[in-house]
């Protein structure tokens, strides 16, 4: 039986060339947004994260599937980093591919009431009134903004 690095190690050499680009994507995406939060004013960051590109006709099953895949190459690289990858550093990264793409989508950042850790905070990413990424942790959390503050 193979180890887990090794198995990971094969399914990465499995993948076709255009999954190699998005994961490279994702991987220099997911810095920037690292280092953006780490070395930007916030309202700095908050002002990458509300620029608006050009939206593209896209089918529903199509964007369906970019975001998809879009969502599988930021959490499979978000988990392989030297560095702590958060939910913040996450969302803020498929928040810009997406929009580069021309899919409108839309960061939420909320807040809440720990009783053990006291206040803490979560990103979650909204497209089209769904949400694609952080989901599961949302509802606990109270929304205190969205960028673009507007949503389209």
């Amino acid at each position: 039986m193979s180890d887990p690095k090794s198995r990971a190690a094969s399914r990465l050499m499995a993948l076709r060339g255009p999954d190699m680009l998005l994961l490279g994507e994702a991987l220099l995406v997911l810095a920037a947004a690292s280092f953006a939060i780490a070395l930007l004013p916030f309202r700095r960051t908050v002002d990458l994260m509300s620029v608006d590109r050009p939206r593209r006709s896209i089918e529903p099953a199509q964007r369906g599937r970019i975001v998809a895949k879009c969502r599988w190459a930021v959490q499979v690289c978000s988990t392989r980093v030297p560095w702590r990858a958060v939910c913040f550093q996450k969302g803020l990264a498929l928040h810009l591919m997406l929009r580069r793409r021309g899919i409108a989508s839309v960061l939420h950042y909320g807040v809440a009431q720990d009783e053990v850790e006291g206040l803490k905070a979560h990103v979650w990413v909204g497209v089209g009134g769904q949400t694609v990424l952080g989901g599961a942790e949302a509802p606990r959390f109270s929304c205190l903004a969205t960028f673009p503050s507007h949503t389209a």
